[in-house]
């Protein structure tokens, strides 16, 4: 059973979803139920996966990357997470926020974060979520508050930089990086929207504390940080953009992080179907095949069915973000399909596989657990929901 075909993907991201697919099988998979075992960061395939020009190549050829668009990643994502998610994730994470870096960021920042991001010298993270606050992207309490000269160290050079204070949770790479995109408060304005700001914050900066969360249910390869910042001291040419703009930067962003995500159900899912498939047809009840009772049949079937509505939506999604057509929408739509039809597949293939299901070796139970995860990050798939509601009046 070939689930991830090549036919509903546009002809020019072929090339690197193969690519995704031959490093996922001699990489990923043999490594996947070692990997959820332990718990840890898998360093040597990040490494591989540099090596194979598979990790922080969407940024651009002028900066040391290929260049890849949203299709392309979208195709590398489902292939990586049908073969295990929790490293999928640490291989993705790699480079996660810098194409903000990219997108607003100066010639001079470019240089000194994001190329070495690119040439895979470094990898990076993206700092928002925080202990109590998830998906409110105005409501977020980080702050950075702007110092003046006298309130320097010395009395003389603090004109212009700013001071973090505050938590932040679930970050990836938040103890790995050599440096993470901070989301933080700015300003105490009316309009909450335009109060946040972004800066690049090296990770060895005085005041920046960062521990990780302790162990997860699903995704145990892929490592989260709860980071502090105590007075942590950044020099305003570390902001990205401009004073205030964080948070439009920041939505815009996750457009494309969200298609990406959709990817990662996608994945999840098709891992989903081919171990239900393979365990009704080889296993026997009641002197025949599991896959001979028709209810068996007719939930494999619905689980074809929505993987491939989902996956249709996905990749028309990827294209609307590309081009820039109502990306948010599309965005959203395609991230509660494709996630939501993960977990409705994991909880099918995990009712076919009986008793067995629950042994901690069986790969749908790996899978079981990885998918409650994508519908939680990237924006709680309610929030879409407000969104895909929202945004459809406004057409």
């Amino acid at each position: 059973m070939e689930l991830l075909s090549e036919d509903i993907v546009p002809e020019y991201a072929r090339d690197v979803k193969q690519e995704a697919r031959e490093f996922a099988r001699e990489h990923i998979e043999p490594n996947a139920e070692e990997c959820f075992r332990a718990g840890e960061y898998p360093w040597e395939i990040l490494e591989a996966g540099m090596d194979a020009g598979l990790v922080a190549q969407d940024i651009g050829e002028e900066y040391g990357g290929r260049g890849l668009d949203v299709v392309q990643m979208l195709a590398i994502a489902e292939e990586f997470y049908r073969a295990d998610a929790g490293i999928a994730l640490t291989l993705q994470l790699a480079s996660f926020g810098a194409e903000m870096m990219e997108q607003y960021g100066t010639d001079e920042q470019k240089e000194r974060f994001l190329r070495p991001v690119a040439e895979n010298d470094q990898i990076t993270g993206l700092a928002v979520s925080e202990p109590d606050v998830g998906s409110d992207l105005a409501g977020m309490e980080t702050t950075a508050e702007k110092v003046d000269a006298e309130d320097g160290d010395d009395g003389s050079d603090g004109d212009g930089d700013y001071v973090l204070n505050g938590e932040k949770y679930w970050i990836g790479n938040g103890v790995e990086a050599d440096w993470v995109t901070v989301y933080a408060k700015t300003g105490d304005t009316d309009d909450r929207y335009m109060n946040y700001s972004l800066f690049a914050v090296p990770t060895d900066t005085d005041g920046y504390h960062a521990e990780h969360i302790p162990e997860k249910m699903g995704m145990r390869a892929s490592k989260q940080a709860h980071i502090v910042f105590d007075d942590c001291r950044v020099p305003a040419e570390n902001l990205i953009g401009t004073e205030g703009g964080g948070f439009m930067m920041l939505a815009d962003f996750f457009n494309h992080g969200r298609i990406v995500v959709g990817g990662h159900g996608l994945g999840l899912a098709s891992a989903a179907i081919e171990e239900a498939w393979e365990f009704v047809h080889g296993r026997e009840e009641f002197g025949r095949h599991v896959a001979d009772f028709q209810a068996v049949q007719h939930g494999l079937a619905d689980m074809r069915t929505e993987f491939e509505a989902a996956r249709s939506l996905n990749y028309r999604a990827a294209e609307h973000v590309r081009d820039r057509e109502n990306p948010g929408l599309w965005a959203a739509m395609a991230k509660v399909k494709s996630t939501e039809t993960a977990v409705d597949c994991a909880e099918r293939g995990m009712q076919f596989h009986g008793g067995r299901s629950i042994l901690a070796d069986r790969r749908i139970a790996r899978v079981y657990r990885d998918v409650r995860i994508p519908v939680i990050y990237e924006g709680a798939n309610e929030i879409q929901r407000n969104l895909i509601y929202r945004q459809s009046g406004e057409q």
